[in-house]
């Protein structure tokens, strides 16, 4: 499926639509190009490896969180996948209705809900993450090694300083 339009045809009818505004247009270009790589990498990878297990982007983002983690508390959760503890709420739903995460009281403040993998979560997450770590190094191989060390640290960076800005 091709895209609406081309990255080339954007950046021309941006141009012609803010080009005498007093822009930083190096920002937008790298910020707008970064936006523009995260949504096709997230529907390149939730179209592929995703797809095939039947598991929407978000709700992989809740597995590996709970997984990397050893479980979560539900807002810790939330938190880490970037989503609302109401959409959290659908999420867990259906990962739970496919027998891949548990919910459970914490025993130290029953208000608290705590989220854990099941042994078939485990199991997914163990033969999933590999196939998607495969198309995370097919999709940077053309950088070579360097220019990807470069595009994390960068990333990092950009990372740390909206942390910084979020502080102040």
């Amino acid at each position: 499926m091709s895209p609406f339009a081309t990255l080339r045809e954007t950046e021309e009818a941006v141009g012609e639509r803010v080009g005498a505004l007093p822009i930083d247009f190096n920002a937008m270009h790298a910020l707008s190009s970064l936006h523009r790589a995260a949504n096709a990498i997230r529907t390149h990878t939730t179209n592929t490896v995703l797809r095939d297990a039947d598991i929407s982007w978000t709700g992989f983002v809740v597995l590996w969180s709970v997984w990397i983690y050893d479980g979560l508390p539900t807002s810790q959760a939330a938190e880490s996948a970037n989503i609302s503890k109401a959409t959290l709420t659908g999420v867990v739903g259906t990962l739970e209705n496919r027998g891949w995460i548990e919910r459970s009281t914490d025993p130290d403040d029953r208000r608290l809900i705590n989220l854990a993998l099941t042994d078939d979560g485990r199991a997914l997450m163990d033969s999933l993450f590999p196939k998607f770590n495969a198309l995370e190094a097919d999709i940077v191989a053309p950088l070579g090694d360097r220019k990807v060390r470069e595009l994390t640290k960068s990333l990092r960076l950009i990372v740390e300083q909206i942390e910084q800005l979020e502080l102040d």
